[in-house]
């Protein structure tokens, strides 16, 4: 599993968790929208995590700069 994930990317994905987080905390999302959106939350968390995303490798795409 090589990493292919750049850091810009991570902070991005990262930065959309905590938006998401943040909606769902204020109450303005909730029921199955908030469900979804937590289930992406936590894909987006853990691939920054790891620098890893499945979908990139599967078209061959490498936002990170070491190759």
């Amino acid at each position: 599993m090589k990493k292919n994930m750049g850091s810009t990317d991570k902070i991005i994905r990262i930065l959309i968790a905590l938006v998401i987080v943040g909606l769902w905390y204020k109450e303005i999302i909730s029921g199955t929208i908030a469900t979804v959106l937590g289930v992406f939350v936590i894909i987006f968390l853990l691939t920054s995590l790891i620098s890893f995303c499945p979908l990139y490798s599967m078209f061959g795409i490498n936002t990170s700069k070491k190759s």
